[in-house]
């Protein structure tokens, strides 16, 4: 019975660290952020490129989506870059290239650059190619739905930050109008706050005159 146990009890352990694996496996995709932008913006992208094997990375390819314009990227120690161009010479691919071990397994590695979004509003796929030490290559091209999926930057005129209410004269004016008010009524109430010390003072000094006339009247 207690052999059926612990084989029970392994089984279950190596089916519970089999889904981990896999779990973690499956969520190791490379991604582009930020997810949303604006139409003919200046951003600055930076894409994951994290290991999904026990082998090392040692290359990732970027292709640049339709209508944006790469402009620059951000030097990383241990990576050379090469950029692939049009006959315009507008920039098509951009490969980080490992110099020195590139990315183990467990650990993921960021580059950032600089791209000009389109001008109109639509959906900027980012298609990345990622090489293994082993030969192998992951092709971040695949939809939503696909277990390579390529990440989509949603380039849109919306944003979640509501505008600021503009001010009219007229708002200015009311806003005036409740200052002068505001500081009236605190003038009337110091002046009273004034006027009542004034006269618990009085009072106080003719109470005391009388007090003092009382008390010679006593000793007379």
């Amino acid at each position: 019975m207690k052999t059926v146990f612990k084989k029970w009890t392994a089984g279950l352990m190596s089916s519970g660290l089999a889904l981990m694996i896999f779990a973690g496996t499956a969520s190791a995709h490379v991604t582009v952020k930020p997810e949303v932008s604006a139409p003919g913006a200046w951003e600055t992208y930076t894409i994951k490129v994290p290991v999904e094997k026990e082998i090392n990375t040692i290359k990732v390819t970027l292709k640049v989506p339709a209508g944006t314009e790469f402009e620059s990227y951000q030097p990383v120690p241990g990576w050379k870059v090469t950029l692939a161009k049009d006959s315009s010479g507008k920039t098509k691919t951009v490969t980080w290239q490992a110099t020195n071990g590139g990315i183990t397994a467990g650990q993921f590695q960021q580059f950032s650059f600089v791209a000009k979004n389109p001008e109109k509003e639509t959906e900027a796929a980012w298609d990345a190619y990622q090489y293994y030490k082993d030969g192998t290559v992951v092709e971040w091209t695949g939809d939503e739905n696909a277990d390579t999926p390529h990440s989509i930057t949603q380039i849109t005129t919306a944003t979640d930050h509501a505008a600021p209410a503009k001010t009219t004269q007229d708002d200015t004016k009311a806003e005036a109008e409740q200052t002068k008010k505001a500081e009236s009524a605190t003038e009337n109430e110091k002046s009273g706050s004034q006027t009542t010390t004034l006269t618990l003072s009085i009072v106080a000094l003719i109470l005391a005159i009388i007090a003092v006339i009382r008390s010679f009247t006593r000793k007379k």
